[in-house]
Order: structure tokens, then sequence, then C-alpha cells
């Protein structure tokens, strides 16, 4: 296969059919040898953490598949770390995308003198660019629209979509008795169709969860959401 991209946990390929591979790497994002998802850095690699990632992502995918929601995703070989997807082209420079159930992590180090930790949210949904350099910056629907990165539909389009697919996720956790605080979401458009979809993964680093009030790591989630 010929290497596109070489990313911080994910490397794109093209096959010899042409088509794009997405291989799993075991490095993970953090910082001093501690993981940290919201980190733009590698700072540790762990074996099996890309498998996991990947048997993670194609469970989601291949609901969010069945559910009629418009996604990259085509197949996965979690053996081999590789998943198969559409090509698509990126917002800008690439946006994140987070739907908020409860005020943990930036927003509430934003917003901390108006919401207790861990306080309720109707799905609240921000955007960020995505920009190591500065932080990834949030974002509203004006800037987006003056600086021609999306237009008004499709924020909105975006917007609702994130709902749905977050609520998914959310449902699918609650079977496990898991809680769903808040997840990062990343979005393109179909190369051949014009279609917006769902792009990247859905795994642990996506997202924070808690069990009984207790967050669960990252790579312990599988653990979770897969034990027979």
């Amino acid at each position: 296969m010929d290497l596109i991209y070489r990313g911080k946990t994910k490397d794109v390929y093209k096959d010899n059919n042409g088509e794009t591979v997405l291989y799993f790497k075991d490095d993970m994002t953090g910082k001093d040898g501690v993981f940290d998802p919201g980190e733009n850095q590698v700072g540790l690699k762990v074996e099996g953490s890309g498998k996991a990632g990947l048997q993670m992502t194609s469970f989601f995918f291949e609901k969010l598949n069945a559910a009629d929601i418009p996604t990259h995703y085509i197949s996965a070989d979690v053996e081999k770390r590789e998943m198969r997807v559409k090509k698509v082209s990126v917002f800008g420079q690439g946006l994140e995308v987070i739907c908020r159930f409860r005020a943990v992590g930036s927003f509430l180090r934003r917003y901390g003198a108006y919401v207790e930790e861990g306080a309720e949210l109707p799905a609240y949904v921000e955007v960020t660019l995505k920009d190591d350099e500065r932080q990834d910056p949030v974002i509203n629907e004006a800037a987006l629209e003056a600086l021609n990165i999306l237009s008004g539909q499709e924020y909105k389009e975006i917007a609702e979509l994130t709902v749905k697919i977050s609520e998914l996720v959310k449902e699918e956790l609650a079977v496990k008795d898991l809680e769903l605080y808040d997840i990062k979401l990343e979005f393109g458009r179909d190369e051949e169709t014009g279609e917006i979809l769902l792009i990247d993964e859905i795994s642990g680093g996506n997202m924070r969860v808690y069990k009984d009030g207790a967050y669960i790591e990252p790579l312990k989630l599988n653990g979770y959401m897969f034990e027979e």
C-alpha cells in the first residue's frame, strides 16, 4: 500500500485497488508518558491500543450505518488494524465537534462560575478548529460562515448529526450501565457525492465515560463494552 499521510495515531494509505485505508497505530496522544485525548502530541505507545480503538470504532460505525446515518466507514479488519473508508475532504483544515451531556473538562474550566462539575447539559454542541499551534480554539457558527469554512446550512446539518450520533453512542453505552459525559466527532464531505459524513473514529480516546460516577479510562472501556 502507498502511504498518503502519517498521523499521530493513524496512518492513511491507498491500497492496490485505489481504496483509502486507515491503519490504527499503538501510538497515543499525551504528555510525559500519560495518556490525554486532549493533547496534540504523541505521548506514549501502548501495545493493543490500536486494535482496541478499531474494535470500538467498527462497532459504532456499523451501528450508525445500519441506522442510515452517513459515515465514511466501509469495512474493518480488526486483527490487521485496518479500516477501509470513503474518500473525503475536510472542512477548512479540519473541525472537531463536541457533544456534551455533562459539565466536565474544558467546558467546566471556561464556565465554572455558572455551573457545577458534572451538571447535566442538554446535548450541547460546540465546534473547535483543528489547530495545534493555537490549541484548537472554539469557534461559533457566525465565524465559521464568515471564514467560508461552513455555510449556515452545513453547520445546522452537522449539529443535528452530532446530536443524533451522540445519542446513539450514549444509548449503546447505557446498555452496559455506562454513562457518556461528552464525545468528540469529526466530519467531512464525500468526494464523490458531496454528502456530509462522520469521519475518523469513535473510540475510548474520543469520549469521557463514567460508571457509577467513576471515570473509566479509555483503554479499559473495551473491557466493559465487549465482555462476555
